[in-house]
């Protein structure tokens, strides 16, 4: 498949997809091998043609599935340094790891990436703005806050992959502990619908062709309200863009290029 498309999205794994002809790449491998081989068939990919992994954080959401993916040690791992120390406490067998600079443009066959940076509780968490096909694709969740390089360099996305976790309402009426509240809310937490919207009306033009909300909390949001939110305010901006959901439990809409 040429194209891009979210495997899974959410607290319980995280996984993308995005490739051309020549390079097929994973973002993340926060699922299980078995669940990853068969959202792949679903877009017509074997898992044996993914040629590298890239990781945003090293929490268990982004990487649980790294260690069996790359057991054979063939995969390469493109990762920050400080989340390639992270990432081995976690599993037996070091990946074969491939390090790049958080803010420096990198290219791996025909796709050219940039990791930026982005406030999270992780070591080093990055967001990404992926170049291939005469495409820009941009990458950004799991942030607690829009920094203005982080406007900056989500201008001029053909689409846009960005987090919508929660209502906050929703956050404070929930059973969940105090502790958890603080840290969702907070500024290295995530983002709400309306911080979404806000960053979307921030980077917005006229050939912003699609956005997938990502990394909904099951508990403390609804894709009809993260829907609504934006949607709103795309109308406010007399856009055509479509929106939809990046699903956890099953492939979303994949993007052909």
């Amino acid at each position: 498949m040429i194209g891009f498309c979210p495997l899974a999205s959410g607290s319980k794994g995280n996984c993308l997809y995005i490739g051309t002809e020549k390079t097929k790449l994973l973002i993340d491998a926060g699922i299980g091998i078995k669940v990853l081989e068969e959202r792949l068939r679903l877009i017509g990919v074997n898992l044996h043609q993914i040629d590298a992994v890239i990781i945003t954080h090293e929490h268990t959401d982004h990487i649980k599935g790294l260690e069996r993916l790359t057991c054979k040690g063939q995969i390469p791992v493109f990762v920050n340094s400080d989340t390639a120390c992270a990432i081995t406490s976690y599993v037996k067998k070091t990946p074969r790891f491939k390090i790049f600079s958080t803010g420096e443009y990198f290219s791996f066959g025909d796709i050219e990436i940039l990791p930026f940076s982005i406030p999270h509780d992780a070591a080093d968490p990055v967001g990404f703005t992926i170049h291939l096909e005469g495409l820009k694709v941009g990458i950004c969740a799991d942030l607690g806050f829009v920094s203005t390089s982080i406007i900056q360099v989500l201008k001029e996305c053909d689409y846009l992959y960005v987090e919508a976790n929660h209502q906050p309402s929703m956050v404070y009426a929930s059973a969940r502990p105090a502790i958890y509240k603080q840290r969702v809310l907070g500024r290295q937490g995530h983002l709400s619908n309306e911080e979404c919207s806000s960053l979307i009306e921030q980077i917005f033009h006229p050939n912003l062709k699609q956005i997938y909300l990502a990394h909904l909390s099951s508990e403390c949001n609804h894709p009809d309200k993260a829907l609504e939110t934006v949607q709103k305010k795309l109308r406010f901006l007399q856009a055509d863009t479509k929106v939809c959901i990046a699903f956890q439990e099953h492939c979303s809409q994949p993007v052909l290029f």
